[in-house]
């Protein structure tokens, strides 16, 4: 029996998505829930699962293509199936590009003559991408055959698309050969080359919500200095029994949450929002931690992160990061945060001007923790020490309530006993 492959419900105040890419081609077979396309919408990528097992005879949208909820995609027969219907070959052709139909399982290393898998070989191993890999490829325009594979059976990753990117023009890459001096490369020539892709939804969206917030809030940022020895103290010395209890690592994060909440209290208005005319006061915390991935930025939002234990918000944010980067997780996880918190440190940045999150009105920057020479005491000693700063909205906070905000920030870090009494 035949079954139509629908476009399933989009978010609401979603209108439409661009389907990225198939993981599958017509003629396979596939399983009940199995994740047969990508479609990104302007904040999340959505997957497509399989209805019911059986084998998918037709395409009917292509790669970047927009659709709609409800729109069929493709068609799929519906029982169980020994492999590829050859039958479906043309429909393959008409309805999915090149990149879907290399993007087969490991089964096909079984298909054809000995002949046939030499000929394949140095190719196959490019055509096997994973999902993430597949994007980044498809985002930069990049050829995977020429990108040298060291995953297992020669398969391209992650950090093999990232080495070739960044890899010197005219270089050679490990197991590439040197261009032959009878055969000048184009850098040797002089020649540059410039390549044109188009911005994906989600960092067209990025984009314009970044524009609007600098264009719309009146922004300024404060910054301050943290030591951050006694939270390292307690890290070192309870790491390994925290670990053990809770199943999940204690990290710098769930104290930043801990001490920006204690300072939301006393300064709400950090914790608003502008609506028209009217100022929005929120008695809850919603914290959004913001969370990098190939695609861009995205701030999953801790929900009543003030009743959060500290293994709560350790492993919550762990499971945000993840789903965000296998590109699953729903646009009901980044909406509605009150109030938000990015680490630019994990890239090595030591200071920033963060950019308010609308329609928030305040974000608070972490930074890289460095050793240096701190007066304690009247003596010289050598501390980790790390800049945060609150870029907020002016319009509504002012100059000293930000300052006091990182003051308590600053206080809750260096003495996390008041984190407990909540002073």
């Amino acid at each position: 029996m035949s079954m139509e492959v629908k476009v399933p419900q989009l978010p609401e105040s979603v209108a439409d998505a661009t389907l990225v890419a198939w993981h599958k081609s017509a003629g396979d077979r596939v399983s009940r829930d199995e994740n047969l396309a990508d479609l990104e919408t302007d904040k999340v990528v959505l997957e497509v699962p399989a209805p019911a097992d059986g084998v998918l005879k037709e395409i009917r949208i292509s790669d970047g293509t927009t659709v709609t909820a409800g729109e069929i995609l493709a068609i799929l027969e519906e029982g169980e199936a020994g492999g590829k219907d050859e039958s479906a070959a043309p429909a393959a052709a008409a309805g999915a590009d090149d990149a879907a139909e290399t993007a087969t399982d490991e089964t096909d290393e079984d298909e054809g003559d000995e002949g046939e898998k030499a000929e394949e070989a140095p190719g196959k191993a490019a055509g096997r991408l994973s999902p993430s890999v597949r994007r980044l490829v498809d985002e930069h325009g990049l050829d995977p055959a020429a990108i040298p594979g060291t995953g297992r059976d020669g398969r391209i990753t992650k950090a093999d698309v990232m080495a070739f990117l960044e890899r010197p023009a005219g270089k050679p890459g490990a197991g590439e050969a040197d261009a032959s001096p009878s055969r000048p490369t184009a850098a040797a020539h002089g020649a540059r080359e410039e390549r044109r892709i188009p911005m994906t939804r989600m960092r067209t969206r990025i984009a314009e919500r970044l524009v609007d917030a600098q264009a719309t809030a009146a922004m300024l940022t404060s910054f301050n200095e943290v030591d951050l020895g006694a939270v390292m103290e307690i890290r070192k010395r309870y790491r390994d029994s925290f670990e053990k209890k809770h199943g999940v690592r204690i990290g710098f994060m769930s104290f930043f949450v801990k001490a920006a909440i204690e300072a939301l209290r006393k300064f709400p208005v950090v914790n608003a929002s502008v609506e028209g005319s009217d100022l929005i006061y929120h008695d809850y915390y919603d914290i959004g931690v913001a969370v990098s991935t190939d695609r861009g930025l995205m701030v999953p939002v801790l929900r009543d992160a003030d009743l959060k234990s500290f293994a709560d918000i350790e492993r919550s944010i762990g499971e945000y990061a993840v789903r965000a980067r296998d590109g699953k997780i729903g646009v009901d996880d980044l909406t509605g945060g009150t109030f938000t918190i990015t680490n630019g440190g994990v890239f090595g940045s030591l200071m920033s001007t963060p950019i308010i999150n609308p329609p928030q009105s305040a974000i608070l920057g972490m930074h890289k923790i460095q050793d240096r020479a701190m007066v304690v005491d009247g003596e010289i000693r050598v501390r980790p020490m790390m800049y945060i700063a609150l870029t907020y909205d002016h319009r509504i906070i002012d100059g000293r309530e930000a300052v006091q905000f990182l003051v308590s920030v600053k206080e809750s870090l260096e003495d996390p006993a008041r984190l407990l009494i909540q002073l």
